[in-house]
């Protein structure tokens, strides 16, 4: 069997060798030529399929594995370095020096587009009315005091000494300086020393005389400038002497005592810029002017100290209480808020707010609006998050920043009153010169 298998074999390697040759021919010599054959036709090669390309990849894969990888830096002041580098290269590429981890600020919508919600941030004055803009404000109420020394020259000067001098300590100390000399002479008003106040003494000149406002509060409440001669000096020297006049009512000069004690700063109050909208799908959508982004340059070295702070922020780990402060410092970074107050039957209420400004401030503001301002409701945020009266949280920690949309809705017993009553609870609960100034969104 053994044999008949080699015999086999050896018959195949026979044939397969091609043909035979004589050994009378020659080298050069060649069998006879066959018809060449026709050539075969080109075909494109095709790729490869989608079960060779997944077991490519695997395996890449496991030759990575295998591959070793390169350890990372491992002390701290490398890793700084490194997140340097990548922050720079991240800022290089995207033209933005956010910094990783912090929210970027939504680019502002420019005043001059037909969309914004509102046409910007704006001021009252409350001693003219006047409606002003943020760089306005200073200056309108500037002119307002001081075009108040006319008609009651006291009240002007309290306001200027409030108003004027921005440093409220160094203001209490002159103001409690001024109150001081005031109940000297209401204590005592026999003695004549205590109704002179010499100006260069160094206590008048370190507390009164570096405020605004101070020397025409003394003119406006009845002292008058005097040289007076001093013992054992050659000149004179200048006092503020109480006239005889104004020594005979001391109960104005406690009054005016008191008025400047109790009296404040003069600032401009937020414009809520009311409005009432149609019902609308765009209730939700907000394009804030620039005014609701500009920030001081307070404000501008306070984003370059985060963006310097979220380099350390991101080598090292983080406790619970520098997460709780960092969100601190990411609330503060709105100053206005844009809100809006869905009724039920679709109308809305939009005002503007500082994002400071505590919960209670929207509920008056929408009870203003209510055609019946007695009746108890609620305000719930998206996601349905009620927004209680009493709670002393701001805006901007309830995440209602920089702009939101809130729900009205009447408490559960008024509305079941209004069910039990046969009416229906999605009318409409503003006033009406509200809903005949209505626009569309």
């Amino acid at each position: 069997m053994k044999k008949f298998f080699q015999e086999i074999k050896a018959d195949v390697k026979f044939k397969s060798a091609g043909p035979g040759q004589k050994l009378t021919e020659s080298v050069g010599e060649k069998g006879p030529k066959e018809k060449p054959s026709k050539p075969a036709l080109w075909q494109p090669r095709q790729g490869p399929t989608d079960e060779a390309q997944m077991a490519a990849a695997a395996a890449l894969a496991r030759l990575e594995q295998k591959q070793p990888r390169a350890r990372g830096p491992t002390s701290q002041e490398s890793i700084r370095s490194q997140v340097r580098k990548e922050l720079q290269a991240e800022a290089t590429v995207s033209g933005s020096p956010e910094a990783p981890g912090t929210n970027p600020v939504p680019k502002p919508k420019e005043e001059g587009s037909t969309h914004l919600a509102v046409p910007g941030v704006y001021f009252t004055c409350p001693l003219t009315g006047a409606i002003l803009r943020k760089d306005q404000r200073d200056a309108c109420i500037r002119e307002a005091i001081l075009s108040h020394f006319s008609t009651d020259p006291v009240a002007a000067s309290i306001m200027k000494i409030h108003t004027f001098n921005k440093d409220r300590d160094r203001v209490k100390l002159g103001v409690d300086t001024i109150a001081r000399y005031l109940d000297n002479i209401h204590l005592h008003p026999e003695e004549e020393k205590y109704r002179k106040i010499k100006l260069q003494n160094k206590v008048f000149q370190e507390r009164i005389n570096c405020l605004e406002g101070t020397h025409e509060f003394f003119e406006a409440i009845g002292f008058q400038k005097v040289l007076l001669p001093i013992p054992d000096q050659e000149g004179p020297e200048e006092f503020y002497v109480l006239s005889e006049a104004a020594l005979a009512q001391p109960q104005s000069l406690e009054q005016h005592k008191e008025q400047l004690l109790r009296a404040e700063p003069v600032r401009a109050t937020l414009a809520r810029q009311r409005l009432v909208f149609q019902p609308s799908p765009l209730a939700s959508h907000f394009d804030l002017p620039a005014d609701f982004f500009s920030l001081t340059a307070e404000e501008l070295k306070r984003e370059q100290r985060l963006r310097s702070e979220a380099v350390e922020r991101l080598s090292v780990l983080r406790t619970k209480a520098m997460r709780e402060r960092e969100e601190q410092r990411e609330m503060r970074k709105y100053t206005y808020t844009l809100l809006r107050v869905r009724f039920p039957d679709g109308c809305l209420l939009q005002g503007t707010f500082y994002a400071r400004e505590r919960v209670a401030a929207l509920y008056a503001f929408v009870r203003e609006a209510l055609l019946i301002d007695w009746l108890p409701f609620e305000l719930l945020a998206l996601g349905g998050q009620k927004l209680l009266e009493d709670e002393n949280l701001a805006f901007n920690e309830c995440g209602l920043v920089p702009s939101a949309l809130l729900t009205f809705s009447w408490d559960a017993a008024v509305l079941a009153d209004i069910r039990a009553a046969g009416a229906q609870p999605d009318s409409s609960v503003l006033k009406p010169e509200l809903l005949s100034a209505i626009k569309k969104l």
